[in-house]
């Protein structure tokens, strides 16, 4: 082989490295650029979840309570609050809200126009049972403490108050579930409340009183 022709194959050799190199550096600059162009987007789109995500729990967390006036009637809870008494609503308050023991709980009670207005006694988790002291007087214990009313007098169901509430007491061990609430007046004797209709649940708690 003379020394043109091995100049001119190393010359080739070199060319075609060279071509390799610029080949290379054109898709290494394609790609850097759509990497710079699509990364602000990709962060852009990870902003806008989030600031989704942000508003979606905004939302959720942003309790719209409604007050408007409320005119007690009726004498479930006298002796506390009388018949005739103005309190004000907060509508809808329970819908982002727990419902917490003493707790004045409106009651959308079967297909009464007029929420039923009364106290939170039991809640989630509280034990009770049903302890006979006479003839005919049941006393409610909840989580072993003889439930009492405003006047620090205790609650003394009759034998129908006895029965609605001892069904419940058998069907959860004495364990008031998840979303179910005991619910009473102030008469010790008892009142259209949880001695009537027993364990209630949180979706019919419409909203909470407070006073005016």
């Amino acid at each position: 082989m003379d020394k043109k022709n091995l100049f001119c194959k190393l010359n080739l050799k070199w060319l075609l490295i060279a071509v390799v190199i610029v080949l290379v550096l054109i898709i290494a600059g394609v790609l850097i650029y759509n990497y710079s162009v699509k990364l602000p987007d990709l962060f852009s789109r990870v902003a806008e979840n989030q600031n989704g995500s942000n508003q979606a729990n905004q939302n959720f967390s942003g309790c719209e309570v409604k007050e408007q006036p409320l005119k007690v009637n009726g004498n479930s809870l006298s002796g506390f609050i009388e018949d005739d008494a103005e309190m004000k609503a907060l509508m809808n308050y329970y819908a982002c809200n727990p419902v917490e023991r003493g707790d004045i709980a409106l009651y959308s009670y079967s297909d009464n126009k007029n929420p039923l207005i009364k106290v939170v006694k039991g809640i989630p988790g509280d034990k009770f049972q049903l302890k006979k002291t006479s003839a005919d007087c049941w006393n409610i214990l909840i989580n072993g403490e003889i439930s009492k009313n405003f006047q620090n007098e205790s609650y003394c169901f009759n034998e129908s108050g006895y029965k609605m509430l001892s069904l419940y007491e058998k069907d959860y061990r004495g364990i008031i579930p998840s979303n179910a609430y005991l619910i009473f007046g102030n008469l010790a004797g008892g009142s259209m409340d949880s001695s009537r209709f027993g364990l209630i649940g949180k979706q019919d708690l419409i909203g909470k009183a407070v006073s005016g």
